[in-house]
């Protein structure tokens, strides 16, 4: 069979298995290389080289440096600091929200600022009297349009990149997103301030995430422990704990004050339905709760058996403390990276392996930490997609589908191109990831450049513009998914605030982004 049908027979198949959401994204990315290989149009090196290109490996180290962050309460100390000052005027938050979620998904990503800034707008607008419905998709929206302030934000800024270079351009620079990602987040902050009251709904949510700030006094009350205990902190935190069936602690003497028997903890409280136990009675029965202090660490090491149930995750309460333990080498390493990626010293895959083994070397984190940070899906699509971009260079299917584009335009100017490719990337990318959707589009928008003689550098730049525009419904991206429930919205309320968003997204992408990147 002709190989140019197989690879959009592949294409065919891998879309609609996204559009199932059936079959684990990973899993189809997967099944794409290695179909190409098995059908003879790649060879082995070709079907399997995505799981080795710089560009995986750079955006597996990103996700060690946002979980370095998160975790020792960087994260954590911005969002409380500066949107906690942010007053309660409507307009004021969502500005400061927006300017916020920005920056902050520019360099932890954004899934990680939205999951961090979550718990504290949901405050914040109680705080301000506003239900959360009227401040988590600005949230959610901005930091989409944030993603485009450098080239860490999202990884399709770094495929982009490695596609421009490959096409024999030049890569972006590291703050040259700047340059579209600004004019991004300025219009969509003012969209949400203008049409936002009116365009999204105002419901009272029905499952909000924990203010964790009020957690202490939460516990204090609970355990009738005086004002002034000193409970969590940079080094030190508490768990709260249930005993377990069949526990190896059924029948154990505790009460407060004493070390458990690992030594490394000490008892707070001992409680029974409720109720304090002490003298003869305190004696561990399967349900009894107990609350423990000691180092974050110690904690986490000796609450993870089957022992006993842990009622608040410790590693989200140590996120919760503001610069924590491993806050002020977390923003070092960060720094020395920016200033790696911004000078071009060293390719970016290089300078995040740098920072992301300098995290481990610190003792930021520790490995099974990194390892487990990494959004292994994220790399794993990544990684798999790659070779079906190769096989659409490699078989003429990309020659084939920019000259039908060329085509159905009527091989009209440089714009009206651009305009093609970009109204059918966020269309693909309201249905499956838009990362998996550049890497479709990216060798079709290279051909068309090459095609119409013109630099493919606009083409790529409004690609990424274009993929970050995922605004209509609450699976286009994970983001919009995390404010579902806490905001509570329906499937239809996205697509009200994303419409006129999208609007400015094309814009911009179509007649903004060739003046800065001329064809």
């Amino acid at each position: 069979m002709d190989p140019v049908v197989v690879t959009l027979v592949i294409l065919a198949l891998a879309i609609a298995a996204f559009l199932s959401n059936r079959v684990p994204l990973g899993i189809v990315a997967i099944g794409v290389s290695v179909a190409l290989w098995l059908t003879g149009v790649l060879d082995l090196q070709q079907a399997l080289a995505g799981f080795g290109d710089p560009s995986v490996v750079f955006v597996a180290t990103l996700f060690v440096v946002s979980e370095a962050l998160d975790s020792t309460g960087v994260t954590a100390w911005a969002g409380q600091f500066v949107i906690g000052r942010a007053g309660t005027k409507r307009t004021r938050l969502l500005v400061v929200i927006g300017a916020l979620a920005a920056v902050f998904s520019a360099f932890v990503s954004v899934n990680g600022a939205v999951a961090a800034l979550i718990p504290v707008v949901v405050v914040v607008a109680a705080r301000a009297g506003l239900p959360p419905s009227q401040l988590l998709m600005p949230l959610a929206f901005s930091a989409s349009a944030g993603s485009m302030l450098a080239l860490t934000g999202t990884p399709v800024n770094i495929i982009v990149s490695q596609q421009a270079a490959d096409a024999g351009s030049r890569p972006f620079g590291f703050f040259e997103f700047a340059l579209v990602g600004l004019p991004l987040v300025l219009g969509t902050v003012v969209i949400v301030v203008a049409l936002g009251r009116w365009l999204l709904p105002s419901r009272s949510a029905t499952a909000l995430p924990r203010d964790l700030t009020a957690y202490a006094s939460t516990l204090r009350r609970q355990y009738a422990l005086p004002d002034d205990t000193e409970l969590i902190g940079t080094r030190a935190g508490v768990a709260e704990v249930v005993v377990a069936p069949r526990s190896e602690l059924i029948g154990l003497r505790l009460f407060p004050g004493m070390t458990t028997p690992s030594g490394d903890l000490v008892v707070i409280a001992v409680q029974r339905s409720g109720e304090a136990l002490t003298g003869d009675d305190a004696v561990l029965q399967a349900g009894d709760t107990l609350l423990l202090s000691g180092e974050w660490e110690a904690l986490e090491r000796n609450t993870s058996g089957p022992d006993v149930l842990v009622v608040d995750r410790i590693a989200g309460l140590r996120r919760s403390v503001p610069l924590g333990v491993g806050a002020k080498r977390s923003i070092a390493v960060l720094a020395v990276m920016v200033v790696l990626l911004a000078t071009g010293i060293v390719p970016p895959a290089i300078a995040g392996l740098i920072a992301a083994s300098a995290l481990v070397l610190l003792r930021v984190l520790t490995p099974v930490q990194s390892y487990r940070s990494i959004s292994w899906t994220t790399v794993v699509l990544i990684a798999g997609m790659i070779p079906l971009s190769t096989a659409f260079v490699e078989t003429g299917a990309a020659d084939l589908a920019a000259q039908g584009l060329l085509d159905l335009v009527g091989g009209a100017s440089p714009t009206i191109a651009l305009l093609a490719v970009c109204v059918l990337t966020m269309v693909l990318g309201q249905l499956i990831s838009n990362t998996a959707t550049v890497l479709i589009v990216a060798p079709i928008a290279v051909v068309i450049a090459d095609a119409l003689g013109v630099s493919v550098l606009p083409f790529m730049m409004a690609l990424s513009v274009a993929g970050a525009a995922a605004f209509l419904t609450p699976v286009a991206t994970p983001a919009n998914t995390m404010v579902l429930d806490p905001g509570a919205y329906r499937f239809g309320d996205y697509w009200k605030l994303g419409l006129p968003l999208l609007v400015w997204f094309l814009v911009v992408a179509v007649l903004y982004v060739p003046l800065i990147w001329p064809f």
